[in-house]
């Protein structure tokens, strides 16, 4: 290669993450993995069987489900096409997907569901704190039932899981109805005549919605039209029979649960698929991006793609937001971290190979022993400082004395406590004890 061409050349380009889709260091892994057990963990209890759908689908699938005219579809989904020519498009949120899924497998065929999920999403919108264009979500579908003991039960499962983490004063249930797709018709021509008599206080974005989506625009945050929506007709004075009905039941189902709940008539969901009962829970500990968790009934869902009427609720929440919220409450607890519970470290090179036995010993005989092995050599004064820096609580010594004599040296890192020599063979009984206390 020339000079010229040396010099011509471009530095390569810094390679880096996507703006929006983030990296999730180890440093941050042990709070997901704290949520994701304890949600696992609680969707077994309730009987709830995980789906794992993919990540790619048919475009076809969202904008027939989410709507042609929401914004997720108008201005948010990664789409593209494929070699074949075929759009596809990367999930922009899970409900459609565990529709799609039922649907192709026969899970809905005279059968009742109740399903969870949890993965990825994809949005392109403005990333912000708590909100990424990769975000991750969990979600509960239950499929086959009709009646407001379903939609209680999905809501007490959400209560429940503030409780286990925490939370339960730090959130607020927001409740409304959005009644038949009848119903919301009519409600929909009143709603739309009394915008078109403030049409002048729409801002662009609602003029926009006024013709496809009007009741989207009872959810737009813009101070300038709070005044003209709060005198908005309600939806909640124009239920069918059966809609209200339907509400009425959820509502004491839940007051005899103990469960408190504030009715928004103004709180209508994003997706084009929601009917009759919709929830948020929403916190004020995040500033203005105060919802945690939404869901609500889509009856119509599973009819609008293709299958039979089958009725259908659900919620999602989105994890990054979760946990920024027990962060900034400090809710943590301080064992769902990476900290060790031992430090392995062979004193000279004639130990490195009878440590590594000894780590799989104790690995073998204490299942949920959090050891990490020495490797790499060095200085007894440089391994010492790597055991501390580890935050193990303790660190195993072994040397040529050790090994000689069948023991193992015992240090407490976190400890005022004497340096213990046991028995090689007692150490998977001490080493239990020892660190079932907590540290002094």
């Amino acid at each position: 290669m020339s000079q010229s061409q040396a010099t011509n050349r471009s530095p390569a380009k810094k390679l880096q993450a996507i703006r929006g889709m983030n990296d999730l260091l180890p440093g941050q892994s042990a709070h997901w993995q704290y949520v994701e057990g304890l949600v696992a963990s609680l969707m077994q209890r309730y009987g709830y069987a995980e789906i794992r759908t993919p990540i790619l689908e048919q475009t076809a699938l969202f904008a027939r489900s989410i709507g042609e005219v929401t914004d997720i579809v108008e201005k948010e989904m990664y789409t593209f096409a494929d070699r074949n020519g075929d759009s596809l498009t990367l999930r922009p949120e899970g409900t459609a997907s565990c529709v799609r899924a039922a649907m192709e497998h026969g899970l809905l065929h005279n059968q009742t569901q109740r399903l969870w999920y949890q993965g990825p999403m994809f949005r392109h919108e403005r990333p912000q704190k708590g909100r990424y264009r990769q975000f991750h979500q969990f979600g509960v579908e239950a499929f086959g039932l009709e009646g407001p003991d379903i939609d209680a039960e999905v809501i007490l499962l959400s209560a429940r899981l503030w409780q286990e983490l925490g939370l339960a004063k730090h959130v607020t249930l927001e409740l409304n109805s959005l009644g038949s797709s009848e119903a919301r018709a009519a409600y929909r021509e009143r709603l739309v005549a009394y915008f078109e008599a403030h049409y002048d206080v729409l801002d662009e974005d609602s003029r926009r919605r006024l013709a496809s989506n009007p009741l989207r625009i009872l959810d737009s945050k813009n101070p300038d039209m709070a005044a003209m929506l709060a005198d908005a007709p309600r939806l909640m004075d124009h239920l069918d029979a059966e809609s209200r009905a339907h509400f009425e039941g959820l509502t004491a189902r839940l007051a005899a649960a103990g469960i408190d709940y504030v009715i928004n008539p103004r709180l209508v969901r994003g997706l084009d698929y929601y009917g009759r009962t919709v929830f948020e829970w929403t916190t004020t500990a995040l500033g203005s991006q105060g919802t945690v968790c939404a869901g609500g009934r889509y009856d119509g869902l599973v009819e609008q793609l293709g299958g039979k009427p089958t009725p259908a609720v659900g919620f999602a929440l989105g994890v990054e937001r979760l946990i920024l919220l027990l962060e900034t409450l400090e809710l943590i607890p301080p064992r769902a971290s990476d900290a060790l519970d031992v430090y392995l470290v062979p004193l000279d090179e004639s130990a490195e190979a009878p440590a590594m036995l000894l780590a799989e010993e104790l690995r073998g005989a204490l299942p949920a022993l959090r050891l990490q092995l020495h490797c790499g050599g060095g200085s007894f004064k440089s391994r010492m400082k790597k055991a501390d820096r580890s935050g193990a609580r303790l660190a195993l010594l072994l040397g040529e004395d050790e090994l000689r004599e069948q023991r193992v040296a015992v240090k407490f890192l976190r400890e005022a406590r004497d340096q213990q020599n046991l028995p090689r063979e007692t150490l998977a009984t001490c080493l239990p004890e020892w660190l079932a206390d907590a540290p002094a």
